[in-house]
């Protein structure tokens, strides 16, 4: 590829990135009788921010009751007008280094205010890694391998079981399980992942895969995981802000339940086992569950794994898990249970197809917030996955999502 082509791409991706930046609108709730100057806007001649980190712009000052917003960014390097959009507030980042200028315009009735300023992007000491860089908690639910993926031994607290969750992180990953339904891990990345609008954005690596008996159908190990993401707002590095959902193919389907809630309820250790309801003789109903539509029963116990499937560490007699719930993907497609294949679902899932299939690549543009709503988000710190079937398949035991690594797809590539 030639000089200038690789220059066309960069100019072409950068406008992409700056397409995809986040302008948060909001409005004022300050006294309407307040009159402001241009010098009251809050606005810096300069900012300065790393690659890959979200700069907020938070014009808290402004009290003009009936505003309108105009944001522009020019490259300082080519002079172009990059992106134009409207919103009181203005997040910023960039997949490249360089300096852009801000121009904002504030109109108000008649009057128009117009400041500027130049954002300076520098190039992060040292070198970004693609990968998954830390786990910040982990809590699987009921599932036969809980307490074995990752291992539990005695005396592991949740502090030592979300340490050894971080299996997933690096370009090396290892494999966890989230059990059945609720069940949860949430990790970051060392930057943040950039939204670019048109592009996926980033990569949830599971041990999903086509079945060979299911040619031409998207059908095998399919075990969907729900996605949210958040970024630090209040910049204090831990996954504490608003968590925004990524809104799959099955998001807006009528079987989709929202506000879902399901409760597990830790078996007594010295009660009978109660024969399979699967008619499996090596089954067992072991614990109970019940959930907010009115619905009960068990999650079954099967020979090939006998250890504890409540989490060893969690000493309360109850799990709690709330979220949105997809239907049930898995079918005995032998008629006689002795073969069961799960759906994949079209997009937006964790552990929902092979990991070198595009349907297990996420856009960031697909978040929306807790009442629904799209919202625009430039990028992202945090990710949640969390199982979103309450299934059993047979003799395959629960559907549970599996995590195995995951990766920036604008650095990876």
């Amino acid at each position: 590829m030639n000089l200038n082509l690789i220059e066309m791409k960069k100019v072409l991706i950068l406008t992409w990135s700056l397409t995809g930046l986040l302008f948060l609108a909001s409005c004022s709730d300050d006294d309407d009788n307040v009159t402001q100057t241009p010098e009251d806007l809050g606005l810096k001649s300069e900012y300065t921010v790393d690659r890959l980190r979200i700069l907020d712009i938070d014009l808290n000052t402004v009290s003009y009751p009936n505003a309108e917003f105009e944001w522009t960014i020019k490259s300082k390097t080519t002079q172009e007008d990059s992106l134009t959009s409207t919103g009181k507030d203005f997040s910023f980042i960039s997949l490249y280094s360089g300096t852009y200028s801000v121009t904002l315009k504030v109109k108000n009735g008649g009057e128009t205010i117009e400041k500027q300023t130049y954002i300076t992007v520098e190039k992060e000491t040292g070198s970004y890694s693609p990968y998954i860089a830390k786990v910040y908690d982990f809590l699987p639910a009921i599932g036969q391998f809980t307490n074995d993926l990752p291992k539990w031994a005695e005396g592991d607290t949740r502090e030592s079981m979300i340490a050894k969750a971080s299996v997933i992180t690096g370009s090396s990953p290892g494999t966890i399980s989230l059990g059945g339904y609720g069940g949860y891990v949430v990790f970051g990345f060392d930057h943040s992942i950039i939204n670019i609008q048109g592009e996926r954005d980033f990569k949830i690596r599971g041990n999903a895969f086509w079945a060979d008996a299911t040619p031409g159908q998207k059908a095998g190990n399919c075990e969907p995981g729900i996605i949210l993401v958040s970024y630090d707002k209040n910049k204090n590095g831990i996954p504490d802000d608003e968590w925004y959902e990524i809104a799959g193919s099955e998001y807006h389907k009528s079987e989709t339940i929202k506000n879902y809630e399901l409760i597990y309820h830790k078996p007594d250790p010295n009660a009978t086992p109660v024969p399979g309801a699967e008619g499996w003789q090596t089954d067992i109903q072991y614990i109970r569950w019940t959930d907010n539509q009115g619905n009960t029963g068990y999650k079954t116990k099967n020979s090939y794994h006998k250890q504890s499937y409540y989490p060893e560490w969690v000493s309360s007699p109850t799990l709690s898990f709330t979220g949105t719930k997809l239907a049930d993907n898995y079918i005995d497609q032998s008629g006689n249970g002795t073969y069961w294949t799960g759906k994949s679902y079209e997009y937006g899932y964790a552990d929902n197809a092979p990991n070198n299939d595009e349907a297990s690549n996420i856009d960031i543009s697909w978040a929306v917030d807790k009442n629904g709503t799209p919202v625009k988000l430039a990028g992202i710190d945090f990710v949640k996955v969390y199982t979103g079937t309450n299934q059993e398949a047979g003799w395959l035991g629960e559907v549970s999502t599996e995590v195995n690594g995951g990766y920036d797809l604008h650095i990876i590539n």
